[in-house]
């Protein structure tokens, strides 16, 4: 089965590059973010150029559960005690922000835009859930703490977020992306100082934006220790009733709900890429038991880059490469990333101040938990003498049968039976035996 953004959906179709180019911005990935920063750089006469070495919105956007919300997980408590409260309520304010721009541009587009309230509930912390009233208190922003929830499943409450929204991706991306300048089914294989370069051809420009969802460029950057990736799933139930809301779990791990027309959206059985989980027999089981009427006609898999501290990689990709930029690590949250991470690029690309700058720069701190965690399963997995290898950096891959495919613990690539690339950052097939 399939994500059901594709049905219907008529995306814009490109040509390849057929020749080498010359820009100022180079976008590499034609996903949200790159679209969007694209659609911005248009907007101020920037000239650019997007490549995309599948179809536009072909990886995650097409595979999101595309919810709009600045309530991601308990963000707030969690970096207002990492960073304090101005970083906290600067990137506050770069959510609302990013929302803001996204009801404006709906209001022209048939998108099936939708204001939701947004509930990030807690089976059984409810001190957690109260902290983070607390801290979107203390940052200005009005939330409450809701105690009954119309989802089959017990939780001590949740905190609700007024005015989020719903749109559908695809439907957004046709429109917004139909006069941009695109390449499609143009693969950058490597990037050497302010030159790109595909398999026949090479692209010339002064900045080079790294939107690929994972960034595949080792040599800066470290981000094959900064993030790692988390697989999760969605089925979409017909005949499940009408839910009214967005609904997370706070763990991270739990289910996700939301209503699309006549559908329900629910999502789970999540795990690190190239390890076991839930995965679609969780969702499934758990339809069977709470929505024993319901018909499943969608379901899909997606993945996402996590970072370190739970907030995205926006900025200069490295101190040691001023003309490289990147635009990652959304952390289950792509939508509202992609919009912010659009914002903040196109603000430093013109010169103009913005407070994310700082906040979301991928050379801060590495000093946290999770990149112990991520070197372990690096180390583990390259020393663990089995094959095949991730064509990445060697990794052993696991066979995922759930899916058929070669998947890696390290970073979360993962290729076809058939040794073809699915998900990056590797970016070459694994060599036949």
């Amino acid at each position: 089965m399939s994500s059901l953004w594709y049905d219907g959906s008529e995306l814009p179709v490109f040509s390849s590059l057929n020749e080498n180019k010359k820009t100022d911005v180079l976008i590499v990935g034609g996903g949200m973010s790159g679209i969007l920063t694209a659609y911005f750089l248009k907007e101020r006469n920037i000239p650019y150029i997007l490549v995309e070495k599948d179809r536009i919105c072909s990886g995650v956007t097409g595979y999101t559960t595309a919810k709009l919300t600045l309530s991601h997980g308990l963000i707030y408590s969690k970096i207002i005690k990492k960073y304090g409260v101005d970083v906290a309520a600067s990137y506050l304010r770069g959510c609302v922000t990013a929302l803001n721009k996204y009801e404006e541009l709906c209001q022209n587009i048939d998108c099936d835009y939708e204001a939701r309230d947004n509930y990030v509930y807690s089976l059984d912390d409810r001190q957690k859930l109260e902290n983070e009233v607390l801290a979107l208190e203390r940052l200005g922003f009005d939330a409450d703490l809701c105690e009954k929830l119309p989802l089959p499943i017990d939780t001590v409450g949740a905190v609700r977020c007024h005015d989020q929204a719903q749109f559908h991706p695809l439907k957004f991306i046709s429109e917004i992306a139909k006069d941009l300048n695109i390449y499609e089914h143009t693969q950058v294989i490597d990037v050497e100082g302010s030159r790109a370069f595909t398999d026949k051809y090479y692209i010339d420009a002064e900045i080079i934006i790294m939107a690929s969802h994972f960034p595949f460029i080792d040599r800066y950057g470290g981000f094959f220790l900064k993030m790692y990736q988390h697989r999760s799933y969605v089925t979409a139930l017909e005949g499940a009733g009408k839910l009214d809301g967005m609904y997370v779990d706070e763990s991270g791990d739990g289910l996700s709900f939301r209503g699309y027309e006549n559908l329900l959206l629910l999502g789970g059985g999540g795990h690190r890429t190239g390890k076991r989980g839930g995965g679609y027999a969780c969702l499934r089981d758990f339809a069977r038991d709470n929505y024993p009427d319901a018909r499943e006609k969608f379901a899909w898999a997606t993945q996402d880059c996590m970072t370190l501290d739970g907030i995205p990689y926006v900025g200069r990709y490295s101190e040691s490469a001023p003309h490289l930029y990147v635009a990652t690590g959304f952390n289950k949250w792509g939508m509202v990333g992609s919009m912010m991470a659009a914002t903040l690029l196109c603000d430093m690309i013109c010169g103009e101040k913005n407070e994310l700058c700082e906040v979301l720069n991928p050379s801060r701190s590495i000093l946290h938990g999770q990149l112990f965690v991520n070197a372990f399963e690096t180390l583990t997995n390259i020393l663990r003498p089995t094959a095949p290898r991730c064509s990445h950096l060697g990794c052993a891959l696991k066979w995922n049968s759930a899916e058929k495919s070669w998947d890696c613990a390290c970073h979360g690539s993962r290729f076809d039976e058939n040794g073809r690339v699915i998900n990056n950052p590797a970016n070459k097939d694994l060599k036949r035996r």
